[in-house]
């Protein structure tokens, strides 16, 4: 993974969602920086008001979320949202759907 100041990314949202809603973390920037995507995801969690999803739109780049994501959900949020694998999409990416309790 190269180095990028995360700083000069464009956020993946500016205001909590009251809704379900998806996060694109799919970008060239997400390929390259696998730290920015989950960054950006755990933002996106953050972003997502309670009794509603985050539905977090991954880079298949990065392979399957599970390898890399999970621990981090669990670490950062814990019992705070339960979380399921949706499908991988047509272009290679994975969508993660990250319920917030």
């Amino acid at each position: 993974m190269s180095q990028h100041d995360h700083e000069a990314a464009d956020p993946v949202t500016d205001r909590v969602h009251d809704n379900s809603w998806s996060a694109n973390l799919e970008g060239p920037e997400h390929a390259e920086d696998r730290d920015l995507l989950v960054e950006q995801g755990i933002d996106a969690v953050e972003h997502t008001a309670p009794g509603n999803h985050v539905n977090l739109v991954t880079h298949g780049e990065h392979g399957h979320p599970e390898t890399y994501l999970y621990d981090v959900l669990d670490d950062e949020f814990g019992d705070d949202v339960e979380y399921e694998y949706v499908e991988q999409c047509g272009c290679g990416g994975h969508v993660l759907r990250v319920h917030v309790q």
